[in-house]
């Protein structure tokens, strides 16, 4: 199975979220981004270790790695290896073994050991966006000399519509709403499949 490096590109919430985040992957070697939603909890613990915080008592995060280096077990990497019915698996790869987790523990430890995230490729195919080029935001605006672009553009797909509703999404870091156009696009597919 192939594996992607990624990077934590951040996090990002939204009031209509119910308190959960949006935990925004990058592919290490190209454009590709993952977003996965994760739990506040979660999303703080990875947050403050990012952020080089350290709370007065440890989180659970914290504990496991205390427990994990007074038994002489080293975490190795964090594998995101599955997405299954919109939900995403990740295994510990620890010194002789693979434990199961769910992603945003594992990575939540593996910035606690400054190990690195990979993503199978099929995962990445299923749930990875590419973001719009940044310079193609800028375009100027239309003048009188200029035919309207909205009445000469041609009519959109449903899954182009989709897919532009989620690069608009993605630009305005709401990123919840992106992971459910994500999801819609997917089942669309499933279905003309």
């Amino acid at each position: 199975m192939e594996r992607v490096q990624v990077d934590i590109l951040g996090l990002s919430t939204s009031p209509s979220s119910g308190g959960a985040y949006a935990l925004i992957l990058k592919e290490v070697s190209g454009p590709r981004r993952l977003p996965i939603i994760i739990g506040a909890f979660e999303a703080q613990s990875i947050a403050l270790e990012m952020e080089g915080i350290k709370p007065p008592r440890p989180l659970t995060h914290d504990l496991l790695k205390n427990v994990m280096d007074s038994l002489g077990v080293s975490l190795n990497d964090v594998f995101i290896n599955e997405l299954k019915d919109g939900t995403f698996y990740a295994k510990l790869s620890l010194d002789s073994q693979e434990v199961d987790s769910r992603p945003s523990d594992a990575i939540a430890l593996a910035v606690r050991y400054g190990v690195p995230i990979f993503v199978s490729d099929k995962v990445m195919e299923e749930a990875a966006f590419v973001p719009e080029n940044e310079d193609s935001d800028k375009l100027p605006p239309t003048t009188a000399a200029e035919p309207d672009k909205e009445k000469t553009k041609p009519k959109l797909s449903k899954r182009d519509q989709l897919q532009q509703q989620l690069l608009d999404a993605i630009a305005k870091e709401e990123y919840e709403k992106a992971a459910r156009i994500r999801d819609e696009i997917q089942k669309l597919e499933a279905r003309n499949s």
